[in-house]
C-alpha cells in the first residue's frame, strides 16, 4: 500500500457549540455537504475573492479539523480569532508535526474528496504512521488526477476558487448563503468568466523547473506548476490554449512542446474560441 508523509502540514481543531456555523459564515466549504469521514477542501478568502488561506477540512468530534499548510497556521489562526468575537468556539493549533497520506487498497485515514472524484481512494491521517515517505509518488497521483496544491501549483492571494477547480471539487458553495469574498466568486460562476484553469501537461522529453512559462508564440498564458519527469500541472488560460489546439499551434513549456489536457472528473472542456470560454 504506497503511503508519503508530508512535513509541511499542520492541524488546527475548531470546535465548540457555534463550531459548524461560525465557519459556515466565513469559508467556502458547503459544510452541510461534508460527511463524516470525509476530507473537502475549502478557503478563507480575502473580500476580493482570492484565496487568502487554503485547507482540508473534516469533522472530528464535536467540532473541525483543518489540515493546513505549516507555514500559514499561525497567521491563519490570528485571522479566525479576529473573527470570533464572542462566540462559543474554540480554535486550537494540535501539536502534531505533518500528515501521511495512503491510496490504493486498504488506506486508512479521512477519505479525500478531491481524489474520489477521479476514483481513487486517497486518505489522510495527521502525523506520521507507517513506512518512510515517498512524496515523489504523491506528487505524481496529484498530477494524474489534476489535484493542485498551494505553494507548489499556486501562491495564495493569487488565485481564485475557481483557477484551482474548487468550484468542480467541493471546495466552494454557490448556494450556502454570504462568507466572505462569496460575491465576487458567485459572480464569476453565474457569469461564466472563469478563464484560468489546472491543466495536466505532457510532454517526450523532461519538463524544465516549476515557474517556468507555459507559451503559445511567443506569449505566456501560464506558467509550470508541480513536475515529475514528462508531466506537471500548471494553471493556465484555457480560451487561449483551446484557439491555439484549434489551430495546431504549438504550446511550449520553455522550449519543450507540450499537450495539454483538462482533468476528466472536472467535466471543463477546452473552448476553441475566446468568446465560447
Amino acid at each position: 500500500m504506497p503511503s508519503a508523509f508530508l512535513p509541511d502540514r499542520a492541524f488546527v481543531k475548531i470546535a465548540g457549540a457555534d463550531a459548524e456555523h461560525f465557519l459556515q459564515n466565513l469559508i467556502t466549504t458547503d459544510l452541510g455537504a461534508l460527511a463524516e469521514s470525509e476530507l473537502r477542501p475549502g478557503a478563507l478568502l480575502t473580500p476580493q475573492g482570492k484565496i487568502l488561506f487554503d485547507f482540508l477540512i473534516s469533522r472530528d468530534g464535536d467540532g473541525f479539523l483543518i489540515d493546513i499548510p505549516a507555514d500559514q497556521i499561525d497567521a491563519f489562526i490570528r485571522r479566525m480569532t479576529m473573527y470570533k468575537l464572542r462566540s462559543p468556539v474554540t480554535i486550537e493549533a494540535l501539536p502534531v508535526t505533518g500528515a501521511t497520506v495512503t491510496w490504493g487498497e486498504s488506506a486508512e485515514g479521512v477519505a479525500d474528496h478531491r481524489f474520489a472524484l477521479a476514483g481513487t481512494e486517497l486518505r489522510r491521517q495527521e502525523g506520521r504512521t507507517g513506512d518512510p515517505a515517498d512524496r515523489e509518488g504523491y506528487d505524481a497521483l496529484r498530477i494524474l488526477h489534476g489535484v493542485p496544491e498551494s505553494g507548489a501549483d499556486y501562491a495564495l492571494q493569487d488565485a481564485f476558487p475557481h483557477d484551482v477547480l474548487f468550484d468542480k471539487s467541493g471546495g466552494v458553495s454557490f448556494r450556502k448563503g454570504c462568507y466572505v469574498g462569496q460575491e465576487v466568486v458567485s459572480r464569476m460562476q453565474h457569469r461564466s468568466t472563469a478563464r484560468r484553469r489546472v491543466v495536466i501537461l505532457s510532454a517526450e522529453a523532461s519538463l524544465p523547473a516549476t515557474g517556468t512559462e507555459i507559451t503559445i508564440g511567443g506569449k505566456p498564458i501560464g506558467a509550470l506548476g508541480t513536475v515529475a519527469g514528462e508531466r506537471a500541472l500548471a494553471i493556465v488560460r484555457i480560451d487561449k490554449a483551446g484557439e491555439a489546439m484549434a489551430a495546431g499551434e504549438p504550446i511550449l513549456a520553455g522550449d519543450v512542446p507540450v499537450t495539454v489536457t483538462l482533468p476528466s472528473w472536472s467535466g471543463l472542456t477546452f473552448p476553441a474560441a475566446a468568446e465560447e470560454a
